[in-house]
């Protein structure tokens, strides 16, 4: 049995609203459902769909799996909203989360947290991710409302038509700018991977890098940049440097660029470096590019 209990100011609240509010990604066809099965209870009574709660006296739903989903839905954490259309949406994803569901990221990832929020606006449908970040680096994700959307943004990305630029620290000193090109590993087989880069600033240690990617493969940034020497601050996993205080990979996708396909209208998505970033460049006395952290 799960309890809820009803607080001062919800007394008097219709029963129904009451569970809506609570469980923001329940639809209201199930919390009728529950209340005409009589699986929700206050004092071991029934509740009817007119029925009110009272403050303090506990409401009692049967436990069940697809329940204790909707609840652990409901205490995600929110999800910021950089962008959002009638089709799509951009969603910031902070360093430490997963896009998808995985290994270590079943109880919370940002395509729970986006479900969550669409399904306590009682959305009809499911948003699904066009592409992917590291877990470790943060930034935009770009969020197709719907199969049909998803489908048409997805093809933007498989012709190449959506430009993503990074923010990295890398370690030791890069002048100018150039084109990395090499074989990475991608499901299985080696495949050609091209990125493009200039140096913003740096020092002795380590120097700021803007890049671009022409291909996408997994880890393509930090698997280049460290067979070429100079892996990234904080990049456990390529034996980057640490640095005092950063517990992060310094990586952040700054700038998604698009068309977007229902509109026409050209999409310009830019996200800030990150507080834990733009604190990591004025310890180490590097100029952080333009525009302050969030």
């Amino acid at each position: 049995m799960i309890e809820l209990i009803p607080q001062p100011n919800e007394a008097g609240q219709n029963i129904l609203e009451w569970l809506a509010a609570r469980i923001p990604a329940a639809p209201h066809s199930y919390l009728r459902r529950l209340l005409r099965k009589e699986k929700i209870r206050c004092a071991g009574e029934p509740l009817g769909e007119s029925a009110a709660v009272q403050a303090g006296q506990p409401v009692q739903l049967s436990d069940s799996a697809r329940l204790r989903e909707l609840l652990d839905q409901a205490a995600l954490p929110e999800v910021a909203i950089v962008f959002e259309s009638r089709e799509l949406l951009v969603a910031l994803k902070p360093s430490g989360l997963a896009v998808h569901r995985g290994a270590g990221h079943e109880a919370d990832n940002l395509t729970d947290r986006v479900q969550a929020l669409l399904q306590s606006r009682r959305a009809p449908f499911r948003a699904a991710p066009i592409h992917r970040l590291d877990a470790e680096t943060s930034g935009p994700v770009l969020f197709g409302k719907g199969r049909k959307a998803a489908s048409e943004l997805g093809k933007l990305f498989m012709a190449g038509a959506v430009e993503k630029t990074y923010l990295a620290l890398a370690s030791g000193t890069l002048e100018g700018a150039g084109r990395l090109e090499s074989m990475v590993p991608a499901k299985g087989k080696l495949k050609a991977s091209a990125t493009d880069f200039r140096r913003l600033s740096g020092n002795r240690q380590f120097t700021l890098l803007e890049l671009r990617l022409l291909s996408g493969r997994t880890h393509q940034i930090r698997r280049q940049l460290a067979e070429l020497g100079h892996p990234l601050a904080g990049d456990r996993r390529f034996r980057g440097p640490a640095v005092a205080g950063l517990n992060r990979l310094f990586l952040h996708c700054c700038r998604l660029s698009l068309r977007d396909p229902f509109s026409g209208t050209p999409l310009l998505i830019e996200a800030p470096l990150p507080v834990e970033l733009d604190r990591c460049l004025k310890q180490l006395a590097i100029m952080p590019p333009q525009g302050e952290a969030p």
